[in-house]
């Protein structure tokens, strides 16, 4: 088999997530399938698949041919258009993975106006706050809070941020304003759920102490758009980002506390970890679609950031 089938094959096998899912999808056999992963193997003398009975996953050689073989077969679409119409159409699926707040309110209406302006790019936008392995992921972007931990992935500032705690003006009138981070003791904290790890262990900074404080909280979630709206609900305290609620402090909908501190659930995160990025695969062979979409995103946020 040439190269260009055996990227095909590989490419099928991470997207459908089994050999004989791939096997379908192209017409071939279980047993085929595995001869010919066995062969691309043998070729390159590395292995590409850890494999289970009921799971496979990507080695990290898997992941950087896996990488490669979507942007070859992107590539050749692209040649096909541009010797069948002349121009290099922009077409096919974009997949992008952004919390639940910022997907809705600022990546979901930047989509409706990239796909005003290439109706043939069909988006997925999946709403989550989960960081899973982008190369088995399938998607092409992911826009996160925080700094990058795999070196191997490339990150890009959309907007800086900073994180603030914030109630109603309700609960605060209630239970009283937090002087220092020790008040919070006394309040009804809601904290966040990430990969199973509660993180109710808030780090505070003034201008000469760090202060480490474990709080108790009330509620919590693995979504932040539901922290945030039990806070606007008068439920209690929460440790947002400032672009997922910067319209309700303007509307007055929730107000800030503790100001004079710099917050964040890390001790080893800086300031700068509450920033919101981009991050992607690769900067080469990108799919035209994903060159424009990035540049259009960037642009946008440089717009709101204004």
């Amino acid at each position: 088999m040439d190269k260009f089938s055996d990227m095909t094959l590989f490419a099928s096998i991470i997207k459908n997530q089994g050999l004989a899912a791939a096997g379908r999808e192209l017409g071939l056999s279980p047993a085929a399938v595995t001869i010919r992963l066995q062969a691309l193997e043998e070729r390159y003398r590395v292995k590409l698949l850890n494999r289970s009975t009921r799971h496979i996953s990507l080695t990290d050689s898997g992941a950087m041919y896996y990488q490669a073989c979507l942007e070859i077969i992107d590539s050749v679409k692209e040649t096909e258009n541009l010797l069948q119409t002349g121009t290099t159409e922009v077409r096919g699926v974009l997949k992008i993975s952004a919390p639940r707040d910022i997907g809705k309110q600022y990546i979901s209406p930047i989509l409706s106006e990239f796909s005003e302006l290439y109706p043939d790019v069909i988006p997925y936008l999946y709403l989550n706050d989960n960081l899973s392995n982008l190369a088995e992921s399938g998607l092409d972007v992911v826009i996160r809070y925080g700094e990058l931990a795999d070196s191997n992935l490339i990150s890009r500032k959309l907007a800086s941020s900073r994180r603030v705690l914030c109630a109603s003006p309700q609960y605060l009138a209630k239970k009283g304003t937090p002087i220092t981070p020790q008040d919070l003791a006394e309040h009804n904290c809601l904290a966040m759920v990430r990969s199973n790890e509660e993180l109710k262990t808030w780090h505070f900074q003034d201008e000469e102490f760090q202060n480490v404080i474990t709080v108790v909280p009330k509620r919590f979630s693995d979504d932040g758009e539901v922290i945030r709206q039990w806070a606007l609900d008068g439920a209690g305290i929460a440790l947002k980002s400032i672009l997922d609620v910067q319209e309700d402090i303007k509307q007055q909908r929730l107000i800030t506390v503790l100001n004079g501190y710099m917050k964040n659930f890390n001790a080893l995160t800086s300031s700068a970890g509450a920033d919101l990025n981009v991050i992607y695969l690769s900067r080469q062979y990108q799919p035209k679609r994903l060159r424009l979409f990035l540049d259009f995103l960037i642009e946008r946020f440089a717009e709101i950031s204004k």
